[in-house]
């Protein structure tokens, strides 16, 4: 995280109102017995100095807590990690609290709030954050660790990721050791950081195999169920429509299947397709799912470890981590069909 700037105290607030500390603490703690212009006064310097009360070391249940805070609905992506982050505070001896924060600003006001709840740190999931965020964050003294980012603020922050490009490697890879050429992408936002980097490794292995990549043939969308039936649908529907697809998250790959058997094509005599993250929703599709496995529960639990080493003032080797990720073959890949 950037180096923080000196955090403002109750005595620099007094100081500024030319009030006493206890004064400035009466207003802090909604005390009745100080004259409206005096508090006006005080509220006003409190946030102009971006004030923010210390964090306590533990909640009133004794138990010390991170938050673990996601921008969409949950799904299964998001409950691999989160039991990766429950296990991993379970073993420390740290509660992890779950909440989701959709469309509203995150400001010096929610690193506040953040604080005041007496969280030690937190860990944002495929979140797209502004410099000023962080910053917010940083004068909290708020440990931030983020996880698999659609975007990196200008100021360092630390995050945690996977092997993408190693992973649209393999992914193409495979298709292309089964005999198939015309291989379609379709993945997540075109700006995600973790998405570019799978198109780049998919991109890799078709250029190293002379394979062309029609602009038609690679979609974007959210890594959702309905944007792999779009993406699918406009594939498929091509003139010259792909004999697979690589989908750049299990959820989106099950909804190419829905595509695929909404226009007859079986899976995966007519089409294969290859998914990303390896969730529970990869083995339980019919046929089960070719996936890209992505350690997630690791990931939550290497998120939650170094967000505690940094809440105690370590220093950390490394402020971006890769893990591994790994080809799971399954039913939904097969040869190329051969053309009648």
């Amino acid at each position: 995280m950037p180096a923080s700037p000196r955090r403002a105290t109750l005595a620099t607030v007094a100081a500024s109102a030319g009030v006493s500390v206890a004064t400035v603490s009466k207003v802090l703690n909604g005390r009745s017995d100080v004259s409206p212009a005096t508090r006006s006064l005080v509220q006003s310097l409190l946030r102009q100095h971006d004030y923010v009360a210390p964090a306590p070391r533990r909640e009133p249940s004794g138990l010390a807590t991170v938050e673990v805070q996601f921008d969409t609905d949950l799904t299964a992506y998001s409950t691999e990690i989160i039991q990766g982050a429950v296990a991993a505070g379970a073993e420390a001896g740290v509660g992890v609290v779950v909440s989701i924060r959709s469309g509203e600003a995150r400001t010096t006001a929610w690193a506040r709030g953040l604080v005041a709840a007496g969280r030690r740190a937190l860990i944002a999931v495929t979140s797209e954050l502004t410099s000023g965020q962080p910053a917010a964050l940083a004068r909290a003294r708020l440990p931030l660790v983020l996880i698999d980012p659609l975007n990196l603020p200008r100021t360092r922050v630390t995050s945690i990721g996977s092997t993408n490009f190693a992973g649209g490697l393999a992914a193409a890879g495979h298709l292309l050791s089964l005999g198939h050429r015309r291989i379609a992408y379709v993945g997540g936002p075109a700006t995600a950081a973790c998405n570019q980097a799978r198109m780049a490794g998919y991109r890799a292995a078709m250029e190293a195999e002379g394979a062309p990549v029609p602009p038609e043939y690679v979609r974007s969308g959210h890594f959702r169920y309905h944007d792999g039936v779009e993406g699918g649908a406009a594939v498929l529907d091509l003139p010259d429509p792909p004999t697979a697809i690589f989908a750049g998250s299990d959820e989106m790959a099950v909804g190419i299947l829905e595509a695929a058997r909404a226009r007859n094509l079986r899976i995966p005599e007519d089409l294969s397709i290859v998914g990303f993250d390896d969730t529970q929703i990869a083995q339980i599709t019919s046929p089960p799912l070719t996936t890209i496995r992505q350690p997630l529960r690791e990931m939550g639990g290497v998120a939650l470890r170094t967000a505690l080493r940094l809440a105690a003032g370590e220093r950390i080797d490394s402020h971006h981590v890769e893990l591994a990720t790994e080809l799971v073959v399954r039913g939904s890949t097969a040869p190329v069909p051969r053309r009648p």
